[in-house]
């Protein structure tokens, strides 16, 4: 069809039908590659007889420019996917906290044991599956409540071997080769953890016989020659390295192209979600780093994932305190617009010993804020309200009640809302631990 279409269009000029002979080819060059042509031509030359011996005009060679035009639609195209798995993942969350907690108040009223007891488990753990899903879905879309820290990948990855192990099963060979001294990143524990799991597990479904599994760790420095990644320049620096190898089955060009899109499988129906290398991504690219992979059909995969160095220690984890103070006797506004989720709060909050005033609006929460003279100590609102968002309605409640401490609560990240970092903010779904914590946070802070 191509060829023809460029046929028709010479006839055309030189007959004199059309002034214009511009026409776009894929040629193959000398090198074997393809290169896309923009062929236009400005006059004929003619021989003795008439005819036509020769077109005068130009070749542009616009095969970079068809790249970044491909690269730029398909960044769009995932943009806005992300937006939508962003934004079905914040409702979903509104859901599922309301499910969890609730199920929770069911199961502490049933006899252990008991059929209802054990369905309700069920439910509890369909639950939990479930948030599973929406943090994939957040971590794609780059809203995923994150907690950066800095941390040492060797160590990271000696926690999850066992697990590793367990998910890979006995006919596949697993090692790793870890650097001594490897520099410390900043990443989402929980995420890093993810990603290896991802890839060990698609590694395992691409070895269907067998084979051998192998993650390597390593201090690497980019210059300025380096890759470029995703349509992404890797900037000069220092890097840690981590690369996921398996002597599976491999895939082709058209597969890898593909790949980190959401939604796109190579397994089986039922087998797969096709959101487990997208999460990758999504997490990988939130700390600043990079993925990308290696393969060939037959030869296996490797992919690689770079996360910039930290120069920071290491953090150590946080023990839980026995004595931490939960409860309380202040005052609180709740705002929330969905209702399900206020009554949980409200619920939650006042089992802790707390006075509770509660509002499904802006305007309603400010009216209750006029109206009373008594001391507001603290506003638990939702971020993302139809007339009001949060830190809007906070800025006109703390002019009513100056004494009071805003806690904020979101599915979205902090980054997502474009918050300050030091606000306290409880993501969606909580527990009722983490809503009371983050709520004694608040009111205990210092002026």
């Amino acid at each position: 069809d191509e060829r023809q279409r460029a046929v028709d269009a010479r006839e055309d000029f030189i007959s004199g039908r059309t002034r214009d002979f511009a026409v776009e080819l894929r040629m193959r060059h000398e090198d074997g590659s393809w290169r896309n042509v923009a062929c236009h031509a400005a006059a004929a030359e003619r021989g003795p007889g008439g005819e036509v011996t020769a077109l005068v005009g130009i070749l542009l060679d616009r095969t970079e420019e068809k790249h970044l035009e491909e690269q730029f639609r398909q960044a769009q195209k995932m943009e806005a996917i992300g937006r939508l798995a962003g934004g079905i993942a914040h409702d979903f969350n509104n859901l599922l906290t309301v499910i969890s907690n609730f199920g929770e108040f069911v199961l502490e009223r049933l006899d252990p044991g008991s059929g209802p007891h054990d369905d309700m488990q069920e439910v509890l753990k369909a639950a939990r599956r479930a948030e599973k899903l929406t943090a994939q879905l957040l971590a794609y879309s780059r809203r995923r409540p994150v907690a950066p820290s800095v941390l040492n990948v060797n160590a990271l990855v000696g926690d999850v071997d066992k697990m590793l192990r367990r998910l890979i099963g006995d006919e596949i060979e697993f090692r790793t080769d870890l650097a001594p001294k490897l520099w410390n990143v900043k990443i989402d524990a929980g995420g890093l953890e993810q990603v290896l799991v991802n890839l060990a597990v698609n590694a395992r479904d691409a070895m269907p016989d067998g084979g051998r599994l192998a993650i390597e760790t390593a201090n690497i420095e980019v210059g300025d020659e380096y890759v470029t990644v995703k349509g992404r320049d890797v900037p000069a620096g220092r890097y840690v390295a981590i690369s996921v190898s398996d002597t599976g089955i491999g895939m082709d060009a058209e597969t890898k192209s593909r790949l980190f899109e959401p939604f796109f499988t190579t397994k089986e129906p039922g087998k797969g979600t096709g959101l487990g290398l997208a999460t990758c991504y999504g997490i990988v690219t939130q700390a600043g780093g990079f993925i990308w992979v290696y393969s060939e059909p037959g030869h296996g995969t490797t992919f690689r994932v770079l996360l910039p160095r930290e120069a920071a220690e290491a953090e150590p984890e946080r023990e839980p305190t026995q004595s931490e103070k939960l409860r309380g006797t202040e005052t609180l506004l709740v705002v929330e617009d969905e209702e399900p989720v206020r009554t949980l709060v409200v619920r939650l909050l006042s089992m802790l010993g707390y006075t509770i005033l509660e509002a499904a609006a802006a305007a309603e929460a400010l009216q209750i804020a006029e109206s009373t003279d008594a001391p507001i100590h603290a506003v638990v609102t939702d971020i993302v309200m139809p007339d009001m968002n949060g830190p809007q309605l906070v800025q006109r409640l703390s002019a009513l009640h100056p004494e009071m401490k805003p806690v904020y609560m979101s599915g979205y990240t902090r980054g997502a809302i474009q918050v300050d970092d030091t606000i306290v903010l409880v993501q969606k779904p909580f527990s009722p631990k983490e809503l009371a914590r983050k709520v004694r946070e608040a009111l205990d802070a210092r002026d």
